[in-house]
């Protein structure tokens, strides 16, 4: 019982330090090779209102492709 005991309040901490470091703003966990970036499909899989930055983006991939095509 001990043993059960020591390794939920084990579990419990850890679960706690996570929780203070969302809580804090800091970085999400972001995968190595790139995630849905690395496929292109970032925003196009169900993204209804994307953010500021994800907006500025995609204006500017717009615009490149406008100029790409001139």
């Amino acid at each position: 019982m001990n043993t059960f005991l020591i390794t939920l309040g084990v579990i419990g901490l850890v679960i706690a330090a996570m929780a203070i470091g969302v809580m804090f703003g800091r970085k999400p966990i972001a995968g190595s090779c790139g995630g849905l970036g690395a496929v292109g499909g970032e925003c196009e899989f169900g993204c209804k209102k994307p953010c500021s930055k994800r907006e500025a983006r995609m204006k500017a991939a717009a615009e490149a492709a406008t100029d790409a095509r001139q």
